[in-house]
C-alpha cells in the first residue's frame, strides 16, 4: 500500500490533516489528535475555559 492510499483525518486542535499510522491500527476510529502536543494543548484549553 502506498502512503497516498492511507486514510486521513483532521486534527481536532490544529486542523491539519494527518494519515493513518500502524500503531493506530486497532484504535483508528478513536484517534482525534495528530500528536501528543495537540492532545495536551486541547486539554489545557478546555481546563482554562472552565
Amino acid at each position: 500500500m502506498k502512503k497516498t492510499d492511507l486514510p486521513q483525518k483532521t486534527c481536532a486542535t490544529c486542523r491539519r490533516p494527518f494519515t493513518w499510522r500502524k500503531k493506530w491500527a486497532k484504535v483508528w476510529e478513536d484517534v482525534r489528535y495528530c500528536s501528543k502536543r495537540c492532545r495536551g494543548q486541547r486539554a489545557a484549553t478546555k481546563a482554562k475555559s472552565v
